[in-house]
């Protein structure tokens, strides 16, 4: 009789223990089973919804281009603005800053000899305008490294025209950094050459006789004083060929782009205030403004459509998470981070309270990896999210990868944690600066997937209790 009530005790231990620890394990569980299951239910109905391409829709068809500073941006504000009521955030706001507009102008540019011939070519961001009717011969450069080399005054009364190579397609935009530098500085060597203007091949993928435009980069704190023009992959072919064969290469340019001093741009703030943790910010968004070439439907139309409308599909749940989520329609990225440079100065005393940044950049094709740069307890939240988004076609990738997008960076700078979805970009550098980046590229079931991910993501680390930053 003893032994049995031993062995009843022991048994009765046993059970409570087990109880014990399996509600220990449910304390310490990092993503509960009522958040994955509210997770699965967010992709359900993101994966139906038409809501992300109906945003897209709406700004590239009722605003068009939006430069930044551009009267355009202006309209896109007030589009966001009412955007955001007509979708029930908790609190909608503008973040004005000031910024120097630059401007476009009326461009011409030909080949004179050996024969006559119009090119496709487009001012670079930050180019200056011709002084006059510029007709001159061109001297070749293969590549950056051959212009850099370049002697002072070597190059007066010429034209420069920098070469390279066509992009690689890839799926993770790689060789885009490293190409760009002859958008970025090249007119910094052809200037000290005291050359006349520079030309060069466009920064991209496609062989399309469309130019890509883009900003060019400051030499302390000064801007290019001659024309800067890119043109298209198919004419800067045709250039090499000539040159190949030995012909003597003469160019006609007339370009008006120029500064037209201080104007005013900003950010648009959309917020679903946390139930728990109001003063925890979840940061998500996309750029508002665009280039003036295309609508700017793949940069960054479809980044603010993603973002605003995961969010907005989290607004309709019968309760807010736990943490504010904001989404920001930055404003002026394409001309030097404008808009997220001015969003770190005014929240630097707040960027403390901001639990994670992420942003979507990168065009509307599918999400296939989520990274992370978070400390080791929160790498095991995106463990768990990445899980969840498996149906999605999407896999866990790198736990210490910086970055979250281009205008995440000065938060990064500052200390903000970042994850990142990436997008599969073999056909981004095909289109993002030139006048193909319209709506008809968008491809709604491949944005839908975008929406189901970034809202699953979202809501998940919103209604954590985990604390995603390093000690």
């Amino acid at each position: 009789m003893k032994l049995i009530i031993q062995l009843t005790k022991r048994l009765a231990y046993a059970v409570i223990l087990s109880v014990l620890s399996f509600q220990l394990l449910a304390q310490q569980a990092v993503v509960t089973e009522a958040q994955k299951e509210t997770a699965t239910q967010l992709i359900q109905t993101a994966l139906k919804s038409e809501l992300g391409f109906s945003i897209v829709e709406s700004l590239t068809t009722e605003i068009g281009p939006r430069l930044g500073g551009s009267e355009a941006e202006k309209r896109a504000r007030g589009w966001g603005v009412k955007l955001g009521n007509r979708l029930g955030f908790d609190k909608v706001s503008i973040e004005k800053f000031s910024m120097p507009f630059w401007d476009r102008g009326h461009l011409h540019i030909s080949l004179t000899s050996p024969y006559q011939q119009d090119l496709y070519g487009t001012a670079l961001g930050g180019a200056a305008a011709s002084k006059k009717n510029i007709d001159a011969s061109v001297v070749y450069f293969r590549d950056i490294h051959a212009l850099s080399a370049v002697k002072d005054d070597a190059l007066v009364g010429k034209i420069a025209f920098v070469d390279g190579d066509l992009l690689v397609k890839s799926q993770t935009g790689a060789g885009y950094g490293q190409a760009n530098q002859r958008r970025r500085i090249g007119w910094q060597h052809a200037q000290r050459g005291g050359a006349e203007a520079l030309v060069v091949r466009s920064v991209g993928s496609d062989s399309h006789r469309f130019p890509h435009t883009g900003m060019m980069s400051k030499n302390e704190d000064k801007w290019a004083e001659i024309p800067v023009i890119a043109i298209s992959n198919p004419d800067a072919d045709h250039l090499r060929r000539l040159h190949s064969l030995g012909k003597p290469l003469n160019m006609s340019l007339h370009s008006e782009s120029k500064w037209k001093g201080e104007v005013s741009s900003g950010n648009v703030i959309l917020d679903l205030i946390g139930s728990e943790k109001p003063e925890e910010i979840v940061l998500i968004g996309g750029h508002l403004d665009s280039w003036d070439l295309g609508t700017g439907a793949v940069d960054d139309g479809a980044g603010v459509a993603i973002t605003t409308a995961a969010a907005a599909l989290i607004a309709k749940l019968p309760k807010r998470p736990k943490r504010t989520i904001r989404v920001v329609m930055f404003g002026a990225e394409e001309v030097g981070l404008l808009g997220a440079f001015a969003y770190a100065k005014q929240h630097k005393d707040n960027l403390f309270n901001h639990v994670v940044a992420t942003e979507s950049d990168f065009g509307a094709q599918t999400i296939w990896q989520l990274v992370s740069n978070v400390n080791p307890q929160a790498t095991e939240l995106m463990d768990e999210i990445a899980k969840v988004l498996s149906p999605l076609g999407i896999v866990r990738g790198g736990a210490d990868v910086a970055g979250g997008g281009p205008d995440i960076i000065p938060l990064v700078e500052l200390g903000v944690p970042t994850i990142r979805l990436n997008q599969n970009g073999r056909d981004y550098f095909d289109l993002h600066h030139t006048p193909d980046d319209t709506l008809d590229k968008i491809n709604p079931d491949e944005l839908a997937q975008n929406v189901a991910a970034y809202a699953a993501t979202i809501y998940m680390i919103a209604d954590s209790d985990v604390e995603l930053k390093s000690k």
